[in-house]
């Protein structure tokens, strides 16, 4: 019997019923959903892999364009793609190459992270023993950058740059910056080894990005250190770093071959090994002139010895007999005999330096100090 106070079981197993059939519908929808979504995915990892390249050049409806390994292809366009200017960055496909979709510009380096850029105040003064060095240094670079007007007459063409090379420590850094400091040049100074990136092309990238920089702070001076860590001469290799720094070396070149020997920017290798550089870097309009710093005679070491002591409180020195003590020092050698004699008297408590300070200093640079512990200790 049905009452008020007891619903009809009927009722009970109705609304059962819907409420089975409401969660079951909530569960396949659910379901379905998550299959959708799993058939998406699944489709995005059928699909293949585009290319990221970068757009050298536009020639009619096609473009030049760059992958990241160095390789060029004249490659065509897609219709679908939004206007496109050299360097730019674009999705193309794997088979064909064809150009599908706009990136945009690349993304730039902060070239000022890798390079030193300066205003140096170093004089001519600063420099000892080097006079053909400077004088050649002089024609060179300095003439070129600040009388063009007298190559132009003449109608001769300068060098677009030189390299340095010798010994270390014996005055090539400090003539480079010399000269920019007479010429009022901005002085950007790189390591070669740091133009070599880890990453494919980037050595490359940030070479151009370089000379941009000298570019847009001219006048300037390009001073490339450790020439020989890219510049060396080239073999058939076959590592992925070898060929990274042949690419960024081709580039150098590019680069040098894209000022004129007149422009406002100078470039300067420097290197130790001058032997083992490529003699692409040094034919005729790219680094030709070639100046050899060698370590300092006897005159030129007396006058690195009297700049460096000129600045020091000391008693009468006898530099005479510093110099034959110092037979195959370079300069930079000589400037830490003087430091080194400085300190010497400072562990005295003293404020003048002697000349036995020099000796024992030099005694010190050279390992041949008299003292048992350093013997011990270094051999």
């Amino acid at each position: 019997m049905v009452t008020k106070d007891n619903p009809d079981k009927s009722d009970a197993a109705f609304y059962a019923y819907i409420n089975s059939v409401s969660g079951i519908e909530d569960e396949n929808r659910a379901l379905k959903e998550q299959t959708e979504t799993l058939e998406r995915e699944l489709e995005k990892f059928k699909r293949t892999p585009l290319l990221v390249c970068e757009i050298k050049e536009l020639i009619d409806n096609k473009a030049v364009l760059r992958l990241q390994n160095g390789n060029e292809f004249l490659v065509e366009i897609s219709k679908e793609c939004e206007p496109l200017k050299a360097g730019d960055g674009v999705l193309a496909e794997q088979k064909n190459l064809t150009v599908l979709k706009k990136l945009g510009s690349p993304k730039k380096f902060d070239v000022e992270k890798f390079v030193v850029i300066d205003k140096p105040t170093i004089t001519w003064d600063n420099i000892g023993g080097l006079t053909d060095q400077v004088r050649s240094i002089k024609e060179v670079v300095e003439l070129p950058l600040k009388k063009p007007q007298l190559f132009r007459d003449i109608g001769i063409v300068p060098p677009k740059g030189v390299l340095l090379f010798g010994p270390p420590g014996t005055g090539k850094t400090l003539l480079a910056k010399a000269v920019a400091a007479s010429t009022k040049s901005t002085f950007i100074e790189v390591v070669g080894s740091e133009l070599v990136q880890k990453f494919i092309g980037e050595g490359a990238k940030l070479v151009k990005e370089m000379f941009q920089l000298a570019r847009e702070k001219a006048p300037s001076i390009v001073f490339i250190d450790e020439l020989d860590s890219i510049a060396a001469t080239r073999v058939d290799v076959g590592t992925s770093g070898e060929r990274e720094v042949q690419r960024t070396f081709m580039q150098l070149l590019s680069e040098i071959d894209g000022f004129e020997a007149l422009d406002n920017v100078k470039i300067i290798g420097c290197t130790n090994r001058e032997d083992i550089l490529d003699t692409a870097i040094t034919r005729p309009g790219r680094l030709d002139r070639k100046i050899f710093v060698p370590l300092p005679e006897a005159i030129g070491r007396k006058e690195i010895f009297k700049i460096h002591t000129k600045p020091m409180k000391m008693d009468k020195l006898d530099i005479d007999e510093l110099v034959k003590k110092t037979e195959n020092f370079s300069g930079a050698d000589i400037q830490s005999v003087c430091t080194e004699a400085g300190y010497v008297a400072i562990r005295e408590n003293r404020n003048k330096v002697t000349q036995k300070d020099f000796l024992e200093a030099i005694t010190i640079v050279t390992g041949k100090t008299a003292n048992s512990d350093y013997k011990r200790m270094f051999g």
